[in-house]
């Protein structure tokens, strides 16, 4: 790898990092998981000399996870990708993955860092199905060892639930039998629409659910019904690990710029920093899909500091700025006021990959997915959406740039 792309402590210390957080893997709490691995198969990659991210135990799976996760949807190089070997220095050792991810590429290209590496024991590796019926689960559970080049994942989740009645006891035999199997460890579901309360309701009740990977962000700490949710699966011991936490707006791409910082943190820092502040979360997935973002995760996860007031009161008014440029995915209530067969909150969450994260390829792709009336977004009245949001979302502008830059 070349030295300009390696993590160094004077790169950390630029980002915010505390002399005083510069514990290594044996003084980090819960972290004698890895470290016994790294004992037992020494690698060239790992160096304990660095600063390494905490860890916390993931729920009732009894392991320790790194607080900061590698997300899978982007791009990583098909040899190596120099990205994922850097997080495993600094003991980002989770990586996860799904079938559709990088149009289906992702689990080969992870796969094949892991090989090359030589890291399958002392890596956790996460994937999805976007089938979530059991028969279509086992199909998209094979595709991705083959393509993973692996015997088993260590956790397998469906991806993006919606309806709350895929967890059936259908599903549960065919997930009971794959874990005799030893087809994956662990098993449970992500979600990230407007039902995610409910559904972590469901999951604190079904004691084969292991973990949820749900959206939660600065601007949910308030929502009773949500917190009610989380301290149910904590209860039963869910592990819970949190996704979509920086809560980009929609279509407003200076619309970070509304965030003054006061602190020592950066927006996006500070985001996660307040995520991690919360025990009940194991830890966060992050996109982070160039070394910047990668040094800006590390060195706020690596900090033992909590955010100071000025962070806090920062986050708040940026919270507040900003509520109004948010989608959060209930469908369910602007979706039936509208006269066509529209999916607002999908729509609104690719134009948000297209304007905010720049993944405009992907962004296209994905409503290509959608069911072709639902890419019919021109002519259509979506002022009963505006009305019914409560958030006071302006739908139609949204939809009007969706269909520019969308639907094409």
């Amino acid at each position: 790898m070349s030295e300009k792309k390696r993590i160094t402590r004077r790169d950390l210390f630029k980002l915010g990092f505390s002399a005083g957080a510069a514990m290594t893997l044996s003084g980090v709490p819960g972290a004698t998981n890895l470290a016994r691995a790294e004992e037992e198969k020494p690698s060239k990659m790992s160096d304990t000399t660095l600063p390494q991210v905490p860890r916390r135990v993931l729920g009732k799976t009894g392991e320790t996870v790194p607080v900061l996760l590698m997300g899978g949807s982007m791009n990583f190089d098909s040899k190596f990708d120099p990205k994922l070997a850097e997080a495993y220095r600094f003991g980002v050792n989770y990586i996860d993955v799904a079938d559709c991810y990088n149009n289906g590429q992702c689990e080969a290209k992870v796969g094949s860092f892991v090989a090359k590496a030589d890291l399958r024991k002392n890596v956790w590796i996460t994937s999805k199905s976007d089938q979530h019926d059991p028969k279509g689960l086992e199909r998209t559970l094979h595709t991705g060892l083959d393509r993973f080049a692996t015997d088993y994942f260590d956790m397998y989740y469906l991806h993006a639930v919606e309806d709350p009645s895929v967890i059936n006891d259908d599903l549960k035999a065919t997930v009971e039998r794959l874990k005799k199997e030893g087809k994956f460890r662990f098993f449970g579901f992500s979600c990230h629409d407007g039902n995610v309360d409910e559904l972590l309701q469901i999951a604190a009740k079904t004691p084969w659910i292991d973990s949820v990977m749900f959206r939660y962000n600065f601007a949910q700490y308030g929502n009773k019904a949500l917190n009610d949710a989380i301290d149910a699966c904590v209860k039963t011991n869910v592990g819970l690990i949190a996704m979509k936490t920086q809560r980009s707006e929609v279509s407003f791409q200076d619309s970070w710029k509304k965030f003054q910082q006061k602190g020592k943190w950066s927006k996006h820092q500070a985001v996660l920093k307040a995520v991690w502040a919360d025990e009940r979360i194991s830890a966060a997935v992050s996109h982070m899909d160039t070394f910047e973002k990668l040094k800006q995760n590390i060195a706020a996860a690596v900090d033992q500091y909590e955010l100071g007031r000025a962070d806090v009161q920062a986050l708040e008014r940026y919270a507040t700025a900003t509520r109004h440029e948010a989608c959060d995915g209930c469908d369910h209530i602007c979706g039936p006021t509208v006269d066509a067969p529209v999916k607002i909150a999908a729509t609104l969450r690719y134009l948000m990959y297209h304007d905010m994260y720049g993944e405009k390829d992907k962004a296209r792709e994905l409503f290509r997915r959608l069911p072709t009336g639902a890419q019919r977004l021109r002519g259509v009245d979506f002022r009963p959406a505006n009305a019914a949001c409560p958030f006071g979302v302006n739908v139609v502008a949204h939809m009007e740039r969706a269909a520019k830059v969308l639907a094409g």
